[in-house]
């Protein structure tokens, strides 16, 4: 049999069909992916990449079993190395954190149950903390169309092995933007669900209250698939609770905020003309639009590192970073020690969890069966004016996503029309 060449990416669906017509096995799929692996080692996009050892236990398995069996059946995929897969090492972005799981994290082992292959553990923002992929002890992961650009973070080796076909989806987390934000830097579908509608058990948190696994891929079916056998409640995971995914269906409305959209970084003005095309694109579709006062999303998005909410991560990291002096990389390390200010006492806590409260009934009552659609990002920078601006810059590409878990939203960032030659826009 003449074994077929992957595409340059690649969907769920399509594999299973090269499957299914046995013009593929899955020991071609993972020799393939490990020639793209070596010849993309330099964009530093994984952690722990695939190896055929690792990978044999997974092969020996499907080979008991059709691809009809099981709906994942043969699907490599990638994993954000702050999710747990049995035995293989768990960094979050830091050498010294490591530690060695004794079992998977809940959501990938119902991807594995499914039959999916675990490939390895993806590059990320180091402690999840970061919303540029450059904030990594393991290098900067390149973005995959113009790797002088950012990829996107902190999910940003997860994201790009997505987009460079090194797999067919992939798992992230999204707390601010993580997993939406890297997606629309690269092309990619970023699906963040409803907080505790996926199980975050094995997962390092960032923010246990607003932490969300994530999925990225080139094909809304592709999601829906995955989020079909993931989505449930898990007694492992105290923060996990029952949210049954609506049918799909049109919304009654679409919202879009009235204030001026500010865009920043070097393509500015190809972003701002990209949405302008979006916002064109949406007012064709005959659903009413609404412009509204979204003051408050900003609002409550700077509760997130401007507040009191900043503290959760030092309440969950603090400990390490004490005990382990200048082992963070410093960017993170200031994030996070940013947690430990003293004004951020109970009460500030309180006085701001009530204010967050408010803006939660708001949007609950305001974007019931309705939509709200933002740009995922305002623009893009250069990996190098990152480096010399590491906090602005960071802070910049989360103004359109820092929102949602606050204020507790599911959110999916989908490819629109490029904003110039290989600038993907969400």
């Amino acid at each position: 049999m003449k074994t077929v060449s992957l595409p340059k990416t690649f969907s769920v669906q399509w594999l299973r069909n090269m499957y299914i017509k046995k013009e593929l096995t899955p020991e071609d799929v993972v020799h393939q992916i490990f020639t793209r692996v070596e010849a993309d080692k330099d964009m530093n996009i994984w952690i722990t990449p695939p190896t055929l050892d690792e990978l044999k236990p997974y092969l020996d398995r499907l080979a008991t079993l059709s691809p009809e069996a099981l709906p994942l059946w043969g699907i490599p995929f990638a994993i954000k190395d702050n999710i747990d897969v049995a035995h293989v090492p768990t960094t979050a972005g830091c050498k010294e954190y490591t530690y060695i799981p004794s079992e998977h994290a809940t959501v990938v082992q119902h991807l594995i149950d499914a039959g999916a292959i675990p490939l390895g553990k993806t590059n990320l923002d180091q402690f999840a903390t970061g919303l540029v992929g450059t904030r990594s002890p393991y290098g900067e992961t390149h973005n995959a169309l113009k790797p002088e650009l950012i990829s996107g973070g902190s999910s940003s080796g997860s994201a790009v092995s997505v987009a460079r076909g090194h797999a067919a989806f992939s798992l992230g987390t999204d707390t601010a933007g993580s997993g939406r934000v890297p997606a629309g830097l690269n092309r990619l579908i970023g699906y963040k669900p409803s907080l505790g509608a996926w199980s975050s058990a094995g997962v390092v948190p960032a923010c246990k209250s607003l932490d969300c696994v994530t999925a990225f891929a080139h094909e809304w079916s592709d999601v829906l698939l995955v989020d079909s056998i993931i989505r449930g409640v898990d007694d492992r995971d105290p923060w996990s609770r029952s949210v049954v995914r609506a049918s799909s269906a049109l919304p009654e409305k679409i919202y879009m905020v009235k204030e001026p959209l500010s865009f920043y970084g070097p393509f500015a003005e190809q972003y701002e003309k990209a949405w302008k095309q979006a916002v064109k694109k949406i007012e064709d579709l005959s659903i009413p639009i609404e412009y509204i006062d979204g003051s408050y999303l900003s609002k409550a998005a700077a509760l997130l590192y401007e507040g009191p909410y900043v503290a959760e991560r030092w309440a969950d990291l603090g400990e390490f970073i004490t005990s382990h002096e200048e082992t963070a990389f410093p960017v993170t390390e200031q994030v996070l020690r940013s947690g430990a200010k003293s004004e951020y006492d109970a009460a500030a806590l309180f006085q701001a969890s009530h204010k967050l409260q408010s803006f939660k009934h708001k949007a609950y009552h305001q974007l019931k069966n309705a939509v709200l659609v933002m740009p995922t990002a305002g623009g893009t920078w250069t990996r190098e004016q990152v480096r010399e601006n590491p906090i602005e810059t960071n802070s910049d590409m989360g103004r359109f996503t820092n929102h949602c878990n606050l204020l507790d939203l599911c959110a999916v960032s989908l490819p629109s029309q490029d904003a110039d030659l290989d600038l993907p826009f969400g």
